[in-house]
């Protein structure tokens, strides 16, 4: 049989009421044979487990360290100048009490920390994505924006902010080769693809701009095939992930509450997306090939991120998995089917 370029994997912050230990447990049991453990999985106390602790936890449960899922503080580092409350549940109780700027510099802090610690375990792509640097009124993407006037310009304002905010990360990650995998996706400095493009033009094409495909958040006009095929090359990471679209309900209203919303996070086999061709569309763009000659893997990971409004997230997400495991880690074609017509 052909060789596999793909293994199961799940993305940890969903799960973050376990320990480390716990998850990998839970992950191991559902199917996976890797795993993308939070962050806030790695932390003890005021800093992080020691590599070697975190190494011995994966070797007990036979399984892989897929990468370290650090979308959070990355967001509340380049999002910290707007003062949104949002950032708070991302923070420790006496960190988010601070100013903007005390709490912009902790968390960079902590971020130079995480990419030590990455480097140590081995991981060079870090899953994550960057923080409103343009500001929430370009965030917004609606047409009535008048982000420009006489004595300002919001999106210029904006790329200068986010190459200043973010060129001690960008240095260190690349001092330690480490890709920083940003997830295009609403609310943060690239929501499209040609946002995210924009990013890598205005850093002057810093490799370690890099992306973490979801399809699941392509669902304002813009289908997952167009956007990873104008970002192919930079796909360095992968989450597997799904929703539906409740038609007649509008995307953008001020509803609180996920089972009433039109967009909605949903088990991984009934959604609208179609994870098959998004897979052989992962394959098309390079990915699992890139992933495995930087990590020096044989197999790169599918990481499920199943949520639903409705349904268990254990349940949700072992459901996923098995879907992964089963439908999405297929043997690969060694040529064309064409090539034994004839014969």
């Amino acid at each position: 049989m052909a060789d596999k370029c793909f293994h199961p994997s799940i993305e940890g912050a969903q799960h973050g009421a376990k320990s480390l230990d716990q998850f990998l447990a839970y992950a191991k049991a559902s199917g996976a044979t890797g795993a993308q453990p939070s962050n806030y999985m790695l932390q003890d106390g005021a800093g992080f487990k020691k590599a070697k602790e975190i190494k011995d936890t994966f070797a007990k449960r036979g399984m892989t360290l897929d990468g370290i899922s650090c979308h959070c503080p990355f967001w509340v580092h380049t999002t910290a100048w707007t003062q949104s409350p949002t950032i708070r549940p991302f923070l420790p109780p006496d960190v988010a009490k601070k100013s903007p700027d005390a709490i912009e510099k902790w968390t960079e802090d902590y971020l130079l920390k995480l990419m030590d610690l990455s480097a140590e375990l081995g991981i060079k792509i870090m899953p994550m994505f960057w923080g409103v640097a343009f500001g929430w009124e370009l965030a917004t993407g609606y047409p009535w924006g008048f982000w420009k006037g006489g004595d300002y310009d919001l999106a210029a304002e904006g790329a200068e902010r986010f190459v200043k905010k973010t060129a001690k990360l960008r240095k260190h990650a690349n001092k330690l080769g480490i890709y920083l995998a940003h997830e295009i996706h609403p609310g943060t400095a690239a929501m499209c693809a040609d946002d995210f493009n924009l990013l890598v033009k205005i850093c002057d094409g810093d490799k370690c701009i890099t992306v973490n495909a979801d399809p699941s958040h392509c669902w304002e006009g813009e289908c997952w095939e167009t956007r990873f095929l104008k970002v192919a090359p930079r796909i360095y990471a992968c989450h597997v992930k799904n929703f539906v679209i409740r038609k007649g309900l509008p995307l953008r209203m001020m509803e609180p509450s996920w089972q009433k919303r039109a967009m909605q996070f949903v088990d991984i086999p009934s959604g609208d997306l179609n994870m098959n061709r998004y897979v052989e569309l992962m394959v098309h763009s390079g990915f699992p090939q890139r992933y495995c000659q930087i990590m020096g893997t044989k197999t790169a990971p599918l990481v499920v991120e199943a949520e639903s409004a409705y349904r268990d997230l254990d349940a949700t997400s072992a459901n996923g998995i098995a879907f992964v495991r089963d439908n999405l880690c297929f043997p690969m074609a060694a040529g064309s089917f064409e090539d034994g017509m004839g014969a």
